[in-house]
């Protein structure tokens, strides 16, 4: 029998991330290389068990194998032990019924099961594919204090962004008093980050009756929240400040990628005081050899550097050759770049392999419409000596040079 928990997280991992292209082609985008050594979900489970909640289920969808093998037993984030911990929640057949997740609130509908074996007076609701520390143990403080039904975590966001997001308006006591998916004339501009916190009972009565009507999307945002408040139950934000980023297309993924090479991005790797926990391979320590220039980058463990690289993410076990030239660019895991390649604004995936003398995107002076043109080569792909992939381009298994 589960000891009673006050509050168990849930973590929605089954997105697709379309936008990503070539990189989420194999694996979810929560399970995507990050930052030279992490992968994007490690942000939230190491901000869930650095506030001191240590039962989570990861709810997987799209293709969760690489994310069921990553998550494993969660003893990377100390999630390994008898009495609560992380497990992964892939849909499954019962003797009534089976289907994929139709929503995020089916997702979680479906797994009410295993919420109420802890028996939690809260939910945490969490998403895996955003880049940013946060303590949820401050937010699940003020909706204590507040005696609310469900708070929402928000981001002050400039207006002419905030068409991108749920968008709520609340008054002077952060009650909320209207919400808007995705609005073309938004209100305000607290842009819901896709963290809530629920009262458990309340949440589980508006999963049962979102379930019962057949007209619903099973979505948070469409459903469950607007409903909720229709019905005048007491719905609160949480003001977060501080670094965070939806990193759900090409261009937002390279800058939060960039983002942790800059002192002043807001997000530091190095704090003990809060740590990004991961899964990593014993690698030997990375070497430099004696041709090779580095500049304010990140260099990971395992690689073998002999080029020049500038402002770029190197990550575990990356080969740059003799010649090679890196600029503002993401090398992610075990990727060869040949001697006198240029790579520059561009992400190479895992396992790929660029050719000598090629050229790999174009410098750049900044995004045109906040969209930066960045090359992309895709995991496991080899690029020909001499080719070149074009700014903004992106080549896949199918289509490599």
């Amino acid at each position: 029998m589960a000891s009673d928990k006050q509050c168990v997280a849930m973590l929605l991992a089954g997105g697709q991330g379309t936008r990503l292209g070539v990189l989420t082609k194999e694996v979810a985008k929560p399970a995507v290389p990050f930052g030279g050594k992490y992968r994007i979900i490690d942000f939230t489970l190491s901000n869930t068990i650095n506030s001191d909640i240590d039962t989570i289920g990861v709810l997987t969808q799209y293709q969760p194998f690489e994310l069921n093998q990553y998550i494993g037993n969660g003893q990377p984030w100390d999630f390994d032990r008898l009495d609560g911990g992380a497990f992964v929640l892939p849909p499954y057949q019962t003797a009534k019924s089976g289907e994929w997740y139709k929503g995020t609130a089916n997702a979680i509908y479906q797994n009410i099961n295993f919420a109420d074996r802890y028996n939690p007076e809260y939910v945490l609701i969490l998403s895996g594919d955003h880049i940013y520390k946060m303590d949820y143990s401050k937010m699940l403080n003020s909706h204590i204090k507040n005696g609310a039904d469900c708070t929402i975590a928000v981001l002050d966001v400039p207006i002419e962004q905030a068409s991108r997001f749920g968008i709520m308006s609340a008054d002077s006591n952060n009650r909320i008093t209207e919400f808007e998916e995705k609005p073309k004339h938004p209100k305000s501009t607290k842009a819901s980050m896709g963290i809530y916190i629920f009262t458990w009972a309340k949440l589980k009565e508006y999963l049962i009756k979102d379930e019962a009507d057949k007209n619903s999307y099973n979505d948070f945002g469409k459903n469950i929240i607007p409903n909720m408040l229709r019905d005048g139950q007491k719905m609160y934000t949480y003001d977060f400040v501080g670094y965070w980023k939806d990193v759900g297309t090409i261009s937002s993924l390279w800058e939060a990628n960039m983002d942790l090479l800059d002192p002043q991005s807001g997000i530091n790797l190095s704090d003990r005081r809060w740590i990004i926990y991961a899964r990593n391979a014993a690698e030997p320590p990375h070497y430099v050899g004696a041709n090779a220039k580095l500049f304010n980058s990140v260099v990971s463990e395992g690689g073998e550097i002999d080029g020049d690289i500038r402002n770029s993410i190197v990550s575990t076990g990356v080969v740059v050759e003799k010649g090679a030239v890196i600029k503002d660019s993401v090398l992610m895991p075990n990727c060869v770049i040949r001697k006198g390649a240029v790579v520059s604004h561009a992400i190479v995936g895992w396992n790929a392999e660029v050719g000598e003398n090629c050229i790999i995107g174009e410098e750049q002076k900044g995004p045109i419409n906040g969209e930066w043109k960045i090359a992309v080569v895709g995991p496991n792909v080899s690029i020909k000596k001499g080719d070149k992939v074009a700014a903004g381009e992106m080549i896949g298994a199918e289509g490599g040079k």
